[in-house]
């Protein structure tokens, strides 16, 4: 018999092996959580240095996990982030890839391909998948993390996720897109931006008077 007291929950992906409830890592939806504070290696620009999660607090930060160095759809997605990171930057953003991958495994990579060559964001190691783990993002079997990204406030909490099947690759322009949507709200408290919201458009002020009338 499950230990889980939810029948809608899935058997097999919890620490029993019995059901995702006896899990103890984050759970899904992770809005409005805090970013759990961690530390790990990173390459970034012929250097490896060390990065601690709680260093970007007061920047809004991006964590943009994909499954594995040398593959295929990774570096297209890597290379689209790497030529917005300045409209990045210019928003206040940090960028922090992630993968299993040692740091030396991203230097090799960085070397060698034209494409994630371009990448100047540090490329961070998570090779125990502690990180991967902690935001339900790990694929336990195969040692890999999902395509996943997160958006975190200056004060540290997640305010936006997307998580793709590893054959999706994502769009850099879509989260420039987001990032601005929720800076936005976050600067004019009481607004909302409704669908393909971006910066110029008009938001939304949510009240009884727009009830039935959109």
């Amino acid at each position: 018999m499950s230990c889980c007291k939810d029948e809608n929950m899935t058997r097999g992906e919890g620490g029993c092996g019995e059901c995702a409830c006896a899990n103890d890592t984050m759970k899904m939806p992770l809005i409005g959580k805090e970013l759990p504070d961690m530390e790990f290696e990173a390459y970034q620009n012929e250097k490896i240095k060390d990065i601690k999660l709680s260093d970007y607090h007061g920047k809004w930060l991006i964590l943009f996990f994909y499954p594995k160095d040398f593959t295929f759809v990774c570096p297209t997605e890597l290379e689209e982030m790497a030529e917005h990171y300045e409209e990045f930057k210019k928003l206040n953003t940090e960028v922090l890839s992630v993968s299993r991958d040692t740091v030396y495994v991203h230097k090799a990579w960085h070397d060698v391909s034209e494409a994630v060559g371009k990448v100047q964001y540090p490329m961070i190691s998570d090779p125990t998948g502690k990180l991967c783990t902690a935001l339900g993002v790990n694929i336990d079997d195969e040692g890999v993390s999902l395509r996943a990204t997160f958006v975190v406030n200056p004060e540290g909490k997640i305010v936006s996720m997307e998580v793709n099947s590893n054959d999706i690759g994502r769009s850099a322009g879509e989260l420039v897109r987001k990032l601005q949507a929720a800076q936005f709200v976050a600067e004019h408290g009481g607004n909302v931006c409704p669908a393909s919201w971006k910066p110029g458009d008009e938001p939304l002020k949510p009240g009884l008077d727009l009830v039935g009338k959109i």
